[in-house]
């Protein structure tokens, strides 16, 4: 809500002339004329917000993103690992995405409150809504991951294994990337915006996690897989985003601000920086260069997700953010009427 300057009295706030009339009024009057109103100062009715603000928690949240990205490509690499004959890389990215997913699973019901709420939202099946999706895919996803890290471990049942490993690869995309498509689907300008390019970023960033964890755990020898999944997932991260920011306009400005800026700062150096280390590792003697890469191809993932889900917040936070872009729609829609 704009408020007039209340110096000016109430009879001038009463004849100021605002909105396109007193910008073409201004024009025809000259440059040296002073405008009768102030600038605009977005604010909202009885200075309550335009949208609420996300009250999720912040390590629940952006963690729960982190580990269904980490979990999510894990799957995959396991079943490359199976299918070319490398144990010592499967195992690892078993065991990573069995227990990626259920950290992520206690991170949701713990922001949820409590279990039973979790399994209220599976009492339904709604193919438009992501979070019923989502629900019925973790439900689907997370008994594959223990199931072929438990028969890894166990070194027996190998058939209903390898099942289990292939059904989570299968599924393994979807949890990637379907919480891009949650937080997009919500009213949070920062989010809702970059809807197109936010699951790529999602991906890649679910590709450099698994990657980091793969080179940290696995023998130099049988990570070459890790290694190149390290490389893709970079490039496809770090590109996806910068085409977003570009192509969201003003929404895309938390990103550069406060601790959102900070973290995808962090971020841009870890990823960048692990999977060039990465590339350079793949010699017997490079342990330890693969678990320092590792090391940051999994810190900058996180700080990704972490500052996604800042930078959210202080979109909703405020106003400008939601009203300006609502205003550039209308003219836009009056200029092609």
């Amino acid at each position: 809500m704009i408020e007039p300057d209340e110096t000016r009295g109430a009879e001038a706030a009463r004849d100021a002339v605002t909105g396109e009339r007193a910008g073409r009024r201004r024009r025809r009057r000259g440059r040296g004329e002073q405008p009768m109103v102030p600038d605009a100062a977005f604010s909202s009715y009885y200075g309550r917000p335009v949208l609420n603000e996300p009250t999720w928690r912040a390590l629940d949240i952006a963690g729960y993103l982190y580990l269904g990205g980490l979990a999510g490509a894990s799957s995959l690499l396991a079943a490359g690992a199976e299918a070319t004959g490398r144990p010592a890389l499967g195992r690892p990215a078993k065991l990573g995405a069995a227990g990626a997913i259920s950290l992520s699973l206690a991170a949701l019901v713990h922001d949820l409150g409590r279990p039973a709420r979790f399994l209220n939202m599976l009492r339904v099946f709604k193919p438009t809504s992501p979070m019923s999706v989502g629900s019925w895919l973790l439900a689907g996803y997370a008994p594959l991951t223990v199931a072929a890290a438990a028969a890894d471990v166990a070194g027996r049942y190998r058939l209903p294994g390898s099942a289990a490993t292939a059904a989570a690869a299968v599924l393994g995309p979807a949890v990637a990337t379907y919480t891009a498509v949650l937080v997009a689907d919500t009213a949070v300008p920062s989010w809702h915006e970059g809807y197109r390019e936010l699951p790529f970023v999602f991906a890649g960033s679910g590709a450099t996690a698994a990657a980091g964890l793969a080179l940290v755990a696995a023998p130099v020898g049988e990570a070459g897989p890790a290694r190149r999944m390290a490389v893709l997932g970079a490039a496809l991260e770090l590109g996806a985003f910068q085409v977003m920011k570009r192509r969201m306009g003003l929404a895309a400005e938390p990103f550069e601000q406060g601790r959102a800026h900070r973290l995808l700062r962090v971020a841009e150096v870890l990823t960048s920086g692990g999977a060039a280390l990465a590339a350079l590792s793949g010699r017997p003697r490079d342990r330890r260069s693969a678990a320092v890469a590792g090391a940051a191809l999994l810190g900058g993932s996180a700080a990704l997700r972490f500052a996604v889900f800042h930078a959210g917040v202080a979109s909703a936070r405020d106003p400008k953010y939601t009203v300006v872009p609502q205003r550039e729609r209308l003219r836009a829609r009056s200029a092609d009427g």
